[in-house]
């Protein structure tokens, strides 16, 4: 008997002995007058044991059978349920026919020991950020890179984009983080929803250009230079669409607590079903779990009001979602592009167009389209041209034979000690003295 019957024998002994009346006895025990009229009737027949409930120690009327839960056991048990938490075990078991609640699938896993609960460890407290009121006002944006097959096929990456006032979801598997493969996803949710007021991202070279430095170089305390937009960062502005970056992660917590909860089902999940491919994975994901997305993890925004934005005639998505640069028209009306030289029609040659400079689009679907201010260009390959052949040098003239040079003899049998005097041979070559002049 446990403290509590204790004390309320004592009160229905009180009014058993009319210390009390029965109305006081009722609202002490917080029971019904009539209540406690049959509690003082088994007072007199059971004595003290009236206040303890005749099917105390016994098993419930409503437990549900051994053999039911030794079947679930055996199911949980199988390799394919490793990991699985209570909820999720529930509701697959519920698949093959074994209704149980969670609690009650959560006592049984862990007296087989296929879960082990552990203490919530006390976190330091974080004002969460206020969603916005409207779906579509903003859209976080981001890429988790997990083994989601578990080795059973190529490793996947899970683009993710979560609709912050709703939490309602958008997601592909792709096989890179690339831009080609963000703007697939990114032309995907357009078409589904249209154009949304805001997109929140990280800062990844996707989304932003990253300022040069030199090594020892410091930009603390320096003003950011600006820089030329991304592919995805042009689009973006093309489609009036505005880029916020998070600062951290915790910034764009919905996202990532969004990759906590896909990490852990999904993945199950797709175990249990027998993905192995891309093509698989898509498809689960897409009639599978985003419906129970949809279903479980979608809340009303404060506002009815949507806010996404259609698409106009005059957003072709083709061009936009492309790699997109800028090229000069030569004099002759060509234009090279990645090592390859195009001729421009001459029924599009307008004036203007030679010097100046085109929009050169090339689409993910491996085309190439030109465009001069408002208007696409004719433009076809020009052939190779041919490489230069080697010409043979030219053997250089042959200069004429230099005969070497023979040292003079005239002096060599000259002596100076010899010789006759300076006015000797002066004399003798018969010139006249000063003194005759």
């Amino acid at each position: 008997m446990t403290q509590a019957d204790r004390d309320r024998l004592v009160t229905l002994k009180k009014a058993k002995k009319k210390l009390i009346t029965q109305k006081d006895a009722a609202a002490e025990l917080g029971v019904t007058e009539r209540q406690v009229r049959r509690l003082l009737h088994a007072l007199k027949k059971r004595g003290d044991q009236a206040v303890i409930h005749a099917l105390r120690g016994e098993p419930s009327n409503r437990k549900i059978e051994e053999e039911v839960q030794q079947q679930a056991v055996k199911v949980l048990s199988e390799d394919v349920y490793r990991g699985f938490r209570p909820t999720l075990a529930a509701e697959h078991l519920l698949k093959q026919g074994i209704e149980a609640s969670r609690e009650t699938v959560r006592h049984w896993m862990i007296g087989a020991k296929l879960w082990k609960p552990r203490r919530q460890a006390v976190e330091k407290v974080h004002q969460w950020r206020p969603r916005r009121s409207r779906y579509g006002a903003l859209v976080q944006w981001d890429t988790s890179d997990h083994d989601w097959l578990e080795g059973r096929g190529p490793r996947l990456k899970l683009i993710l984009l979560i609709d912050d006032a709703t939490s309602r979801w958008y997601a592909r598997f792709v096989t890179s983080d690339s831009t080609e493969e963000n703007m697939r996803v990114l032309e995907g949710y357009l078409r589904e929803n249209g154009r949304p007021l805001a997109v929140y991202t990280d800062k990844a070279g996707l989304f932003q250009t990253a300022v040069k430095t030199r090594r020892d170089e410091q930009r603390e305390g320096q003003d950011q230079p600006e820089m030329p937009p991304t592919q995805i960062g042009r689009a973006l502005r093309e489609l009036d669409i505005q880029w916020i970056p998070a600062h951290s992660p915790q910034a764009k917590g919905r996202v990532e607590r969004s990759f906590q909860t896909a990490q852990d089902r999904l993945v199950k999940e797709m175990r249990v079903a027998g993905v192995c491919t891309i093509e698989q994975a898509n498809e689960y994901l897409v009639q599978e779990f985003l419906l129970w997305c949809e279903r479980e993890l979608t809340v009303a925004p404060a506002s009815p009001d949507n806010a996404h934005r259609p698409l106009e005639k005059g957003h072709d998505l083709a061009a936009i979602l492309s790699h997109v640069e800028t090229r000069r028209v030569a004099n002759d009306y060509t234009v090279q592009f990645e090592s390859k030289l195009y001729q421009i029609d001459r029924i599009d040659v307008r004036a203007g167009l030679r010097g100046g400079q085109v929009r050169v689009e090339k689409r993910r679907d491996g085309s190439l389209a030109m465009r001069f201010q408002d208007r696409y260009l004719t433009i076809s390959p020009c052939p190779a041209r041919p490489a230069k052949t080697a010409q043979p040098k030219a053997e250089a003239p042959r200069k004429a034979a230099v005969k070497p040079r023979t040292r003079s003899n005239w002096n060599q049998s000259f002596d100076l000690k010899k010789g006759p005097k300076v006015w000797q041979a002066a004399a003798a070559s018969g010139s006249r003295s000063g003194e005759d002049s």
